[in-house]
């Protein structure tokens, strides 16, 4: 994913998933299709990859903490 939406959650009351789904809800919203990538920092996931509705979630390590990359993966 070369370009995306960065989205910032740090409210620790919240769990992942219901962070992630808030952002590509809106994501859909804004760009009118939906995110099939998360990107999120490597301490959020503990080293595992997941999928949450369709939607690959990775870490990656310059994300920062509290933030979420979202958007569509590159095909190339």
């Amino acid at each position: 994913m070369n370009t995306g939406m960065l989205w910032f959650d740090n409210d620790p009351k919240t769990a992942l998933n219901a962070k992630i789904e808030r952002a590509a809800a809106y994501y859909q919203k804004k760009y009118g299709r939906d995110p099939n990538l998360c990107l999120i920092n490597p301490n959020a996931l503990n080293g595992e990859k997941f999928t949450l509705k369709k939607m690959t979630v990775r870490s990656y390590r310059p994300v920062l903490p509290g933030h979420l990359w979202i958007g569509v993966e590159d095909k190339n």
